[in-house]
């Protein structure tokens, strides 16, 4: 296979507009950065930290008696890029069996190119462009263009039906969409009669089925650029300000009304430099970081990760084949089939999951180790013990690794890293919901620490994270620099709600003042609803959320996820565990045991993974599909679960937190299935409906 790093390559110098841009861009900067009024950009009127109208300006938090980041714009940001790297390799996206690449300097003009065409269709400033298609260089570049033309960037979740779409689009007032294929451009013509702004639509992938006289293709689309100066696409951005909005986010795949969410070009830049601050990226002439983009870009946290940082290091971000998107079934959970060739082919030097990816990368993983010899297992199993003994240690300040640590790493460490695709990542990022303790431990075993990340959509999808210097099991890490976290409201143990202060908390919600202002205080601390603590070395630990607590009958309020996830930890055949009781006498548990995936559609089968085969193995049982221990039918797999339900209960603080009965669901959690959200969050309400005949039986009384 060939190596995209080479595809591509330009060979000598970039092509002549390009050139033309890059001096162009180099003066522009000088002038711009040296006639610029600083104190205008970052004092809005009445001096407020947050604004519910698209086109206000806000307060940004600078920390006293600090050196602070000089606020500055997305255009400046990606500017800056071309200027210092413009023959590094920027972004690709694979076209059947061969790599499109675009070095910086060609895709800062590709941008510039996208903004003129946006405005030749009609871009109104503080205007939305909706993007709503699979990962691609077409996808960032009609992000990066919006912003350059002065509208605001919308992404949309790609699997959203028309009627979200609508209500997104309203609420932006979206003058154009820009869409991947025909199934998508098929939801806007739905909806096209009830937007009164819509002025075009860019459809970047196969080609058009039927003309429109407001549908354009990407080429036809860029075209249009010819009609707009570069000295009119240059007022527009030197017109913009750090402390104005750009970016719009919803909270994607939740139940009612989405919030929409502004973000400034500070909260992107700041929240950007911040993180390559606090983690350990490569940057020419030193190295060149290789990324992939896989997981839905309309989510903060990882479009601060695969575009924005990116940028600023001047790594090369490689993007999945249009084949990959072209599923035609349920929503397609992120990770699924595509991934693994990719990372191989690729070979990331920093790579960002979600539970559900790292879930399935462990099952591969421990399906390979029971597949070898025997002779090989235990070398496997000798070499794990020694790299969580090692790493345990490290935790507890001991530097030195013991001898046999190469060996272990030449015969484990390397070939798991291969296997995966890891070969040249330093640094394993989970983005989303905690990992647990026994899949932490296990990566942890191969050499690979997994650094936990934290952040809302309102703290511009990052606000703690782990790393090398700041790595604690099970915690989040700490707040970015110059950010700074609080615990309201703690219990006993030391648990309350988080608030959140810094330059990477939101604008706040559009057209919604009175959320705003119960989300944000006088001073800028953002409120959110989710629990935890901080330890004394100010590592975070998140343990849920307030909406997630379950009042019983009884008036007693209990937090599910400690109670979960000490579950999962006594059952290692329990993939997910989700406790109801609301209003209800006492707990009980929906768990569902650990199915193989079709990496296909991301719906779970009905067989049971290698990993919990092997479990039911040493119990004696001979249990390889779920359909064999569903309704009791296996009792030594029934008993296994009632003795681990009896230790959890047995380590509950109170009796109102014990399990008193349980079931196993006939089918795992899956993206496709509904009961998990696009990023692997459990959709709890969700789960609720669908499942709602299992809770009721808990309940019955028997006769």
């Amino acid at each position: 296979m060939s190596d995209p790093k080479e595809q591509g390559k330009p060979e000598g110098d970039p092509p002549i507009q390009a050139a033309k841009t890059i001096l162009k861009t180099k003066i522009y900067n000088q002038t711009r950065m040296s006639q610029r009024p600083q104190d205008a950009e970052i004092k809005a009127p009445g001096s407020c930290y947050w604004t519910a109208e698209r086109d206000g300006e806000v307060k940004l938090r600078m920390s006293k008696n600090v050196e602070n980041e000089p606020p500055v714009t997305v255009p400046d940001l990606i500017m800056s890029a071309a200027t210092k790297y413009s023959h590094y390799l920027a972004i690709g996206s694979k076209y059947k069996k061969n790599w499109q690449l675009l070095t910086y300097i060609e895709y800062y003009e590709a941008c510039r190119r996208a903004a003129k065409a946006f405005l030749k269709v009609g871009l109104e400033r503080f205007h939305g462009v909706g993007i709503m298609g699979f990962n691609s260089t077409e996808w960032v570049i009609a992000s990066i263009g919006a912003i350059m033309a002065g509208g605001i960037s919308v992404g949309i979740l790609s699997s959203n039906s028309p009627k979200a779409c609508q209500v997104i689009a309203e609420a932006s007032e979206i003058d154009i969409i820009v869409v991947d294929n025909d199934k998508q451009l098929q939801k806007v013509n739905q909806i096209q009669g009830y937007l009164k702004h819509l002025k075009a639509i860019v459809q970047y992938r196969e080609d058009i089925q039927e003309v429109q006289p407001n549908l354009y293709s990407w080429k036809g689309f860029l075209d249009l650029a010819d009609g707009i100066s570069d000295e009119k696409l240059d007022q527009i951005i030197d017109s913009q300000k750090p402390n104005q909005c750009c970016a719009l986010v919803y909270n994607q795949g939740t139940i009612g009304a989405p919030k929409v969410m502004m973000l400034s070009h500070d909260n992107i830049t700041w929240t950007t430099a911040a993180t390559v601050q606090s983690l350990g990226y490569k940057c020419p002439p030193d190295g060149q970081e290789v990324l992939v983009s896989y997981l839905p870009l309309c989510y903060a946290g990882v479009q601060i990760l695969d575009v924005w940082v990116a940028i600023s290091v001047a790594g090369t971000v490689y993007f999945p084949s249009s084949e990959a998107g072209k599923w035609d079934g349920p929503p397609r959970a992120p990770g699924t089939g595509f991934l693994s060739e990719m990372l191989r082919e690729v070979q990331p030097t920093t790579f960002c999951g979600i539970p559900w990816v790292w879930d399935r990368m462990l099952d591969n993983m421990k399906t390979k180790h029971l597949d070898a010899t025997a002779f090989r297992r235990k070398i496997d199993r000798w070499a794990m013990r020694v790299g969580l003994n090692t790493h345990r240690r490290r935790l507890q300040g001991q530097i030195h690794q013991p001898l046999c640590f190469g060996l272990a790493k030449r015969l484990t460490f390397d070939p798991a890293r291969k296997f995966l695709g890891l070969k040249h990542c330093q640094q394993f990022l989970n983005l989303g919901l905690g990992l647990p303790k026994a899949t932490v431990d296990f990566f942890l075993s191969l050499d690979i620490p997994i650094f936990q990340m934290y952040g809302l959509t309102e703290s511009s999808g990052l606000h703690s994270l782990s790393s090398h210097q700041a790595f604690r099991l099970l915690s989040c890490g700490k707040a970015l620099p110059n950010c700074h976290t609080k615990v309201e409201k703690e219990n006993r143990e030391g648990i309350g709600k988080l608030c959140m202060w810094g330059r990477h908390i939101f604008m706040g919600y559009v057209n919604d003042k009175v959320s705003t202002e119960r989300k944000m205080d006088s001073q800028g601390w953002l409120h959110t609803n989710d629990l935890g603590f901080l330890d004394v070395d100010k590592f975070l630990y998140v343990m849920g959320n307030s909406n997630d607590k379950i009042t019983l009958s009884s008036g007693e309020v209990v937090n599910p996820c400690p109670i979960e996830d000490r579950v999962k930890t006594r059952i290692p055949i329990v993939r997910y565990v989700m406790l109801v009781g609301q209003n209800a006498p006492y707990l009980c548990a929906l768990l569902t045991l650990k199915c193989q995936i079709n990496p296909e559609t991301g719906e779970a089968r009905g067989a049971l993974t290698s990993e919990a085969v092997a479990c039911c193995r040493k119990l004696r049982s001979q249990s390889t599909w779920l359909t064999d221990v569903l309704e009791n039918r296996d009792p030594l797999v029934t008993e296994f679960i009632n003795q681990g339900i009896q230790d959890v209960n047995a380590e509950a603080p109170s009796e109102s937190a014990k399990i008193i009965k349980w079931v196993i669901l006939d089918s795992d959690f899956s993206v496709g299935g509904g009961e998990l959200g696009p990023m692997s969050k459990l959709n709890r309400n969700n789960v609720t409906k669908i499942y709602q005949e299992d809770i009721q039986k808990f309940y019955e009384i028997s006769t």
